[in-house]
């Protein structure tokens, strides 16, 4: 049995599961619709597919030791949930209901707990968000590229083993994502009540809102 593969498994979805950007934009957007949760899920595993992939082929490295591109990348990535975060706050101060008493947006006699199911647009842009949110990440790089090389044995040889170890950490994420995503569908009958939905965007905006600002106006994150 391989112990280190067992102790980066165990590690791996620690990290996967602690609550961030990522979370929160899967947590809102299965809000709207199982769909939608199910499509930012998706995207976050895109974008540390992209993470891993990097710091297997050693980009990583660069984009670590040249400060004025990794500053890029940090205001990148803050600019980004700045934007989802006011985003969201914007959102909760648009009229829940619409003169009738019908949710705005929702088509006429659907249940209340059964949202509009998404158009192919809306697909994307959750898909967006979540692929993005997650891409732009700085601190990432710096996750992967000290965390990989810890569990290659040896005198193995290290290309293998940190493509099995970047394919678990996507197969951890394809995992925990949309049954996130899942889980707040299946609680959306409570969580999509008016005042409940309306706290949830607007604590999911707050937080944004101060990841976007402490990535933007923090120090360069090494």
């Amino acid at each position: 049995m391989d112990a280190q593969l067992i102790a980066f498994t165990g590690v791996a979805a620690g990290m996967v599961a602690l609550p961030g950007a990522d979370f929160t934009v899967v947590v809102r957007n299965a809000l709207a619709s199982r769909i939608a949760g199910l499509a930012s899920a998706l995207g976050v595993a895109g974008g540390l597919l992209v993470h891993t992939a990097l710091a297997v082929a050693g980009l990583a490295a660069v984009l670590v030791t040249m400060s004025v591109l990794f500053r890029t990348v940090q205001l990148l990535g803050g600019a980004y949930v700045l934007y989802l975060g006011l985003s969201a706050l914007y959102a909760i101060r648009r009229p829940a209901q619409d003169g009738s008493g019908t949710p705005s947006g929702a088509p006429e006699g659907a249940p209340e707990d059964e949202p509009e199911r998404p158009a192919p647009r809306e697909f994307g842009r959750a898909l967006r968000q979540g692929f993005l949110t997650n891409a732009l990440n700085p601190k990432a790089p710096v996750l992967f590229l000290s965390l990989l090389p810890q569990f290659v044995p040896d005198g193995s040889p290290p290309l293998p083993r940190t493509l099995l170890l970047a394919a678990l950490v996507v197969v951890l994420a394809l995992i925990w994502f949309p049954a996130v995503a899942l889980l707040v569908d299946r609680l959306g009958r409570w969580l999509r009540r008016p005042r409940t939905a309306r706290a949830i965007e607007g604590g999911s905006g707050v937080a944004l809102t101060g990841l976007g600002l402490a990535l933007v106006t923090g120090p360069l994150l090494r």
